[in-house]
């Protein structure tokens, strides 16, 4: 490789740094105020594509330049920030005070409300932009040519820092964005009116988020899965660079764009994984990013209220339970083949998500990317089958938790260290290096197109035989699960959980503790996958991915985190709906993010909470007029 090749590869590094820090900027300005993970912040992104391959055309139809271009820009940026603003006053307004985990959660219920409104008005379609008037030329580099759009894009990020700089150092804004990064609580007992710093700080990080998408319109179509692809980049901008750190998220996307620029050249096939390896490094070196201080974010995260109330099954309960296990595997006896493989289905991500639940509401752990251990469990059975070694189902179900565990424990040596939103951040970034081995390993995973044939063993390969193997699996799973939140095992996790320091001074390794804790949830969802890649025939990387990380949580959350059997409501609740209201219109996810949204709302500790508090304050009355 000649120098003058080396230079223009770096110059592509460059460009493609100051893009996403345009991005992730926003994300950090609004962690840094808020805490809010916000899942939503690829949504205004994408929004501001759409809306400048909209906008600009019109602008340049009156005159062609590129003032009118950036100015095109800029008007699209400004009405995302207002979209920003509104979805400030009308949802986040209401959840500050909530546990981190149901924000995201909201978030997340806005991101698929976005999708299929940007669908609806824009249609499915990709929707290329104009390119930028006199921009649209090459500049001879060395003997090279680099488009001369690309050198406008880097100073874009320089000057947006530059900017940045100065509305957080010369103006009161700015100073009381770095007080509230600092100490948000403080902020608020001066006096300062929250509400309208938090309203500002989101029309800011909207906006930057927006300016970064329409500045993409000539290098990329607008499309609907700009969000996703784009959302898990800023997060890692944001998390290497120091969550609330402006400057740290410059320095990271710099680290990071040149690693995308010449790992494709010298690592083609690991080029996705480069990226999540440095978010995970630095995290496991280097806690709070490069720039970070533990003030600025790294408090824990704040669990759901109520979650010390686990208890055991009263007597009426156990009964119910009983009840409900048996008309479940009555299901193939009273229902069709299709009931009987929806059935299988909850049975399967029940027990993913009791898994999830063990990691959370036990030893407060929370994990982003739990998806990594089932896909895990599913690619080691998947490939066991269908691989050289040809093994048998039977196998493969023995494989799949001990290849899920195995993954767990080894990424769980680590994850145990942190902990809050850098804990959970490691998680995701671990999951992630998942995703993109089975994305990127063509070889061994077929990559996107996944491994096909995964099917059971010849006396388990009917509908019934199956579903009775898996309820057996997974019933048994949660019993195990459930018997050992209650066994002294449990109630350590419960200790250090609620008190790490107290727990450590009492003689507890609470460390060692936890570690085990996550290897055993692990490898519990890596059962879940085997059992899935069986029931599916067939394995791919979105077994592995943050979609499915989320569907999780969103199980776990809406069920109850509070109550020991709330994520297997939640998911019965939830897969039952997804299977319900997809069929019924195109636009099913605005029905179901508009149902998330409603349970953080309406059903802050979940349906099985909501009921046991239900429950509770009927007897309140009926033990006073007792005890009368």
């Amino acid at each position: 490789m000649d120098l003058s090749f080396l230079v223009l590869q770096s110059l592509s590094g460059f460009a493609s740094a100051s893009s996403l820090f345009v991005i992730a900027s926003g994300l950090t300005l609004v962690f840094g105020v808020t805490r809010i993970v916000n899942f939503a912040h690829g949504s205004f992104y994408m929004l501001g594509a759409y809306l400048a391959v909209t906008i600009v055309p019109r602008l340049l139809d009156f005159a062609y330049s590129p003032w009118t271009f950036f100015l095109g820009v800029l008007l699209a940026a400004l009405l995302v920030g207002l979209i920003g603003v509104a979805v400030e006053m009308l949802l986040l307004r209401r959840i500050y005070r909530v546990p981190e985990l149901f924000q995201l959660l909201a978030t997340f219920g806005v991101v698929l409300i976005v999708e299929d409104v940007v669908l609806k008005v824009w249609g499915p379609v990709d929707i290329a932009g104009p390119r930028a008037p006199s921009l649209r030329h090459g500049v001879e580099i060395l003997g090279q040519r680099f488009p001369a759009y690309e050198l406008v894009l880097i100073g874009v990020g320089p000057l947006v820092l530059a900017l940045l700089w100065l509305v957080m150092h010369r103006t009161r804004f700015g100073v009381l964005i770095r007080a509230a990064t600092q100490d948000r609580e403080m902020v608020g007992a001066l006096g300062v009116n929250q509400a309208r710093l938090f309203t500002l700080t989101l029309f800011l990080g909207a906006s930057l988020a927006g300016l970064g998408g329409a500045l993409q319109i000539p290098r990329i179509p607008a499309n609907s899965h700009m969000d996703l692809s784009i959302i898990t980049d800023a997060f890692v901008v944001t998390v290497v660079g120091g969550m609330g750190s402006v400057p740290g998220a410059f320095l990271a996307a710099l680290l990071i764009g040149q690693l995308q620029a010449f790992g494709i050249l010298i690592l083609p096939k690991v080029t996705l994984v480069l990226v999540f390896a440095l978010m995970a490094v630095v995290l496991v070196v280097k806690p709070w990013g490069l720039l970070g201080r533990p003030d600025s974010g790294s408090g824990r995260v704040v669990l759901p209220e109520g979650i010390l109330t686990l208890r055991r099954f009263r007597p009426p309960e156990t009964a119910l339970a009983l009840l409900a296990a048996v008309l479940l595997l009555a299901v193939p006896l009273l229902g069709d083949p299709y009931t009987t493989k929806v059935a299988t289905e909850i049975l399967i991500f029940a027990l993913a998500a009791f898994s999830l639940q063990f990691l959370i509401g036990v030893g407060g752990l929370v994990s982003f990317g739990h998806a990594a251990y089932f896909g895990l469990g599913a690619y080691a059975a998947g490939l066991l089958v269908t691989g050289p070694l040809k093994a048998p189902m039977e196998l493969a179900l023995v494989a799949a938790p001990l290849v899920a565990g195995a993954g767990a424990a080894l990424f769980g040596f680590f994850i145990v260290r942190l902990s809050g939103i850098y804990l959970a951040m490691l998680t995701l970034a671990f999951a992630q290096i998942v995703y993109a081995i089975g994305f990127q390993w063509v070889e061994v995973t077929g990559g996107d197109n996944g491994v096909v044939g995964v099917w059971p063993s010849a006396w388990a390969s009917g509908r019934t035989v199956y579903f009775y193997l898996v309820a057996a699996l997974t019933l048994t799973g949660i019993v195990l699960l459930r018997r050992i939140i209650y066994a002294p095992f449990g109630y350590t996790l419960r200790a250090a959980r609620d008190s790490a320091t107290r727990a450590g001074a009492i003689g507890l390794d609470v460390r060692t503790h936890r570690w085990l804790g996550f290897t055993l949830a692990g490898a519990a969802a890596g059962l879940a996958g085997g059992l899935y890649a069986f029931q599916k025939g067939s394995i791919d990387p979105t077994l592995a991915a943050i979609p499915l990380s989320i569907d999780f949580l969103v199980m776990v959350l809406v069920g109850g985190i509070q109550t020991v059997m709330g994520p297997l409501v939640g998911a019965a609740f939830f897969h039952t709906l997804k299977d319900v209201v997809m069929p019924l219109t195109e636009f099913w996810r605005l029905l179901l993010g508009l149902a998330i949204i409603a349970t953080v709302l309406v059903f802050p500790r979940g349906l099985a909470g909501a009921a046991d508090a239900l429950r509770g304050r009927a007897r309140t009355p009926a033990t006073a007029a007792a005890s009368a």
